[in-house]
C-alpha cells in the first residue's frame, strides 16, 4: 500500500511528483524520522499537534512556508 500525498499548497508538478514517491513508502513514524535525517538539509519533525488522545499531527518543514503534514494514529 502506497500512501498518497495530498498537496493543498498546489506546488510546482514537478516538485509535487518528487515528494509523492518520497512519501509513497513512509508507513511508520520511524520511517519518516529516517527520511527526514537523509535530507540535505536534515529535516526533523517542528511539532506534533494532537488532535485528540488517538490521532496527531506531525509537522515536518519543507521549503517555507511549506510543511509535510504527517495525521499518525
Amino acid at each position: 500500500m502506497s500512501i498518497p500525498l495530498t498537496d493543498r499548497a498546489q506546488i510546482d508538478p514537478a516538485e509535487r511528483q518528487r515528494l509523492a514517491h518520497e512519501v509513497a513508502e513512509q508507513r511508520t513514524l520511524g520511517d519518516v524520522l529516517e527520511w527526514g535525517l537523509a535530507q540535505k538539509p536534515v529535516r526533523r519533525v517542528e511539532e506534533i499537534v494532537t488532535q485528540d488522545e488517538y490521532t496527531h499531527d506531525v509537522l515536518v518543514p519543507l521549503a517555507p512556508p511549506l510543511y509535510l503534514v504527517y495525521d499518525v494514529s
